[in-house]
């Protein structure tokens, strides 16, 4: 798997941003990151917080600094969901724990490190921790940043920091699909086998004849499963510059050993895709929630066909306006969502019905890897009767709308203010949204050319 795929992944998931209001605002300039605009974060001490972003982190940024780790915690406290209510103990614990880890690892760790005794007061125990740290090592307080963000245990809260591009274009494996994966890390709810799911064309991985469904044994020496247990060390294999994969392929049974290097590869971007199916019926693919993508959905059924088949599956998310409005051209005056406050007040999401209806039955499908605003779209379908779920239950990964932050070293902290409950006021986060018909795929359906979820949306149909 490539990094700047890891990357994409994570920056998707993480794209659930702002409530989507039914008439649509004048949209916000794009940045460099595609994260939203915050409101201003407000802060108990002077310059002690995050700045909301209004452009681009600057280029070069500086280094990261104990200030920037200052910015963080107080960002953290001030604008998380529940960041006012929070120990802020347990920010400084997680942030010295990852801090003194990151030492350790570089054999740097320093004999007088040790975590001063914290009250429970932010600021004095910042400044006790911060006298601790004195100027800080750079590598540690990123990882300290990160430890802290960790803490919080929340899939839609993040710490990214923005990469140049990579001189000479894009380059990786090819990998861009494995089963079981979820942003970073893979389902723990998976079960064996771990396959391939897609690989880019030309690239490293096709040109080693590596195929979707190749069921991935190996990586670098590392197993996908522990009995029935996903094996998470495996994911850094992907990351590497080579890997070593044992595959087998399961249409022929054959395993073989294949050793793929990183090489230039063309990104695809993504795009809507549509093809008939039998009995007036129309499939179409919706690989994200991106600026347009409602538009391009309700631009492949122009003929008005029986029913549409729309597959989520793969979804990571994105806008949260895009789910509104593709909503809206299936029904009208209904709740699609809520954004609810840490006091337990909720502002309902509804539908746009200023976009017109198409009056299509649909069916949606969705898989372990629909996410975030893909969560959203599924359970607003279900929740509202609006169509029939065939698949696997999707990621439950949508703790609520992220909206990113600007720290001094050009960093972004992404920190969700509410949270998401589907319209029937049910939490989906860490859970997921329940399908109507288990239709999974399987690696040798993949590699066979079927799909279970389209042959059982017909039957329905």
């Amino acid at each position: 798997m490539i990094r700047a795929l890891c990357s994409a992944v994570l920056l998707t998931a993480c794209s659930m941003s702002a409530p989507a209001p039914a008439a649509p605002p004048p949209p916000v300039a794009r940045l460099a990151l595609p994260v939203p605009v915050a409101r201003p974060a407000p802060t108990s001490t002077p310059a002690a917080g995050c700045a909301a972003i209004t452009a681009p982190p600057p280029e070069p940024a500086p280094p990261t600094s104990v200030n920037t780790l200052r910015q963080a915690y107080f960002c953290v406290l001030d604008n998380y969901y529940s960041g006012p209510a929070m120990d802020p103990k347990a920010l400084l614990k997680s942030a010295f724990a990852a801090y003194t880890q990151d030492l350790m690892r570089h054999g740097a760790d320093r004999a007088d490190l040790r975590l001063p005794a914290l009250t429970g007061n932010r600021d004095t125990d910042w400044d006790a921790v911060a006298k601790v740290l004195g100027t800080g090592e750079p590598a540690a307080l990123r990882a300290a940043i990160t430890g802290m963000v960790a803490g919080l245990h929340d899939n839609h809260a993040r710490w990214i920091r923005p990469a140049p591009p990579p001189p000479g274009g894009p380059a990786g494996t090819g990998i861009v699909g494995l089963s079981a994966l979820q942003g970073p890390r893979l389902d723990p709810a998976a079960r064996p086998p771990l396959y391939i799911t897609r690989v880019l064309p030309g690239s490293p991985a096709a040109k080693a004849g590596i195929r979707p469904g190749d069921i991935v044994v190996k990586a670098n020496g590392v197993p996908a499963f522990v009995g029935d247990t996903p094996n998470q060390g495996i994911t850094d294999a992907f990351t590497s510059s080579t890997v070593r994969l044992t595959l087998r392929r399961p249409t022929t049974g054959r395993t073989r050993t294949v050793e793929v290097r990183q090489g230039p590869i063309t990104p695809q971007p993504p795009s809507v895709t549509s093809r008939p199916l039998p009995g007036g019926v129309t499939y179409v693919h919706l690989p994200g929630f991106f600026e347009g993508a409602a538009d391009q959905v309700i631009a492949k059924l122009p003929d008005k066909p029986k029913a549409v088949v729309l597959d989520l599956r793969g979804n990571g998310g994105g806008s949260p306006r895009e789910v509104t409005r593709l909503l809206s051209a299936f029904a009208h005056g209904k709740v699609t969502s809520y954004f609810c406050s840490l006091k337990g007040d909720c502002v309902p999401n509804r539908t746009d019905d200023t976009v017109p209806l198409l009056g299509l039955r649909l069916i949606v499908l969705t898989d372990r890897a629909c996410a975030s605003a893909c969560e959203d779209f599924s359970a607003a379908v279900k929740d509202n009767g609006l169509g029939t779920l065939v698949g696997t239950r999707t990621a439950g990964a949508v703790s609520g709308p992220a909206e990113g932050y600007l720290l001094d070293d050009g960093s972004v902290l992404l920190l969700p203010r509410s949270r998401h409950l589907g319209p029937a006021r049910e939490i989906i986060d860490t859970i997921g949204v329940p399908v109507d018909h288990h239709a999974p795929m399987t690696a040798l359906d993949l590699a066979a050319g079927r799909d279970p979820g389209v042959a059982k949306a017909l039957e329905l149909l």
